[in-house]
């Protein structure tokens, strides 16, 4: 078999991985079933692994899987999630969503962008690193998760167990198209409830308006993060209400009304300052008005932010130039304003260089006909398989 022949095999079987991950149906659940595949593949390849499994619910686990000598303290970790969103309009869609199409350069599936390639690709990596000897003198950990898309229960529930305590540098593969991010926002949701005094419409003096209440707050909100300052790489913080609800009857004042809002914090003014502003404007507003409001913190993701010109995202940067340079493309380092399981590892390791970099197709996440491209996810995994090999010579030469 001649050389071309072979590496259109080996091709073939990368691509049935990614196959196989996205017909494994992972919507906020079912995560055992990836991580059970993941570990035969592991076990085929003498990888080692643990399977982490939820007590309270036998669909879901994470996966940890480890290469390397072991002979510093080096470890480097490549992270993934392995659920997806959920398919709510499944007529839309031009193909079976859990059975992928190839058109050309793309291939289509729920997850084939978010993130199942970027999944892919560090499994074959770290499969790869391993079959060929690569000499890893520390650790090259491979951590896969649950839950990213609905509360990251399964990061948390890693990092509860210190699976980043040690680690030097993480990669984090959700879908870039290439560009290596070296910051992300903070996303945070919270809740308030308007508590009123229902009355006869007829006679509403008698009563307190709860949506009137909510009015206010929204009137206040507008404006209460004009102090916040600009974040020298995630620029301002982002806010907004986006669900209200309240009233049971149109000739009845509501006794209890509620919103929802979204915040993207940033390093210069993060979580804890966002929280304290509403915290005031909401006191402001119970002590100065008949309204009772009431807040609640429902999701508190931290930003992430390394410096740009921070040696690990360089090095990051020239394997992504590398991989993607027979593609034609340029990758850029860039910053964005959605949140990660970075966000979640950063609480227990705020040390450790974080990096985001991965397979098309960002704007395709989420989304109808959501694919990738087999260029970017094959380019990918020559990126990760770089990082890995120049992190572990740089530090041996550091040495």
């Amino acid at each position: 078999m001649n050389e071309e022949a072979f590496k259109a095999m080996e091709k073939e079987a990368e691509l049935n991985i990614l196959r196989d991950l996205i017909k494994i149906q992972t919507p906020n659940s079912n995560e055992l079933r990836v991580a059970e595949y993941i570990g035969k593949l592991f076990d085929a390849h003498g990888i080692s692994y643990y399977i982490d499994k939820f007590d309270d619910d036998p669909t879901r686990a994470n996966l940890v899987a480890e290469i390397g000598e072991k002979e510093t303290d080096d470890v480097l970790a490549f992270a993934g999630h392995q659920d997806t969103v959920a398919i709510t309009d499944p007529d839309d869609w031009t193909h079976d969503p859990f059975d992928p199409v190839i058109e050309g350069d793309k291939l289509y599936g729920r997850g084939a962008a978010d993130m199942k390639s970027g999944l892919a690709a560090q499994i074959i990596a770290l499969i790869d690193l391993a079959d060929s000897g690569v000499k890893i003198p520390g650790t090259l950990r491979f951590i896969a998760t649950a839950g990213e898309e609905y509360g990251t229960p399964g990061a948390w529930k890693l990092n509860a167990a210190g699976v980043v305590k040690d680690v030097s540098a993480l990669v984090i593969g959700e879908p870039t198209s290439g560009d290596v991010i070296y910051a992300h926002s903070g996303s945070m949701n919270y809740k308030v409830v308007s508590h009123g005094t229902a009355v006869h419409s007829s006679t509403p003096e008698l009563g307190v308006n709860a949506i009137k209440g909510l009015n206010a707050f929204i009137n206040a909100e507008d404006t209460l993060f004009d102090d916040a300052g600009e974040d020298p790489y995630l620029g301002h913080v982002k806010h907004s209400i986006t669900l209200i609800s309240g009233g049971d009857q149109v000739n009845i004042i509501p006794d209890h009304a509620e919103l929802w809002g979204n915040i993207r914090p940033t390093e210069t003014f993060n979580n804890d300052q966002v929280i304290e502003h509403l915290e005031s404007a909401i006191r402001q507003l119970n002590d100065s008005t008949p309204f009772n409001l009431e807040l609640t913190i429902t999701h508190n993701f931290l930003p992430v932010e390394t410096e740009p010109d921070n040696e690990f995202v360089q090095l990051v940067k020239t394997a992504s130039d590398n991989a993607y340079a027979a593609d034609d493309r340029t990758p850029k380092l860039d910053t964005i304003n959605g949140a990660t399981d970075a966000s979640v590892f950063v609480t227990t390791n705020d040390q450790m260089p974080v990096v985001i970099f991965g397979a098309d197709q960002w704007d395709k996440a989420h989304q109808v006909n959501e694919y990738t491209t087999l260029s970017s996810f094959y380019a990918t995994i020559d990126g990760y398989e770089e990082i890995a090999k120049k992190y572990f010579e740089v530090k041996v030469a550091a040495k």
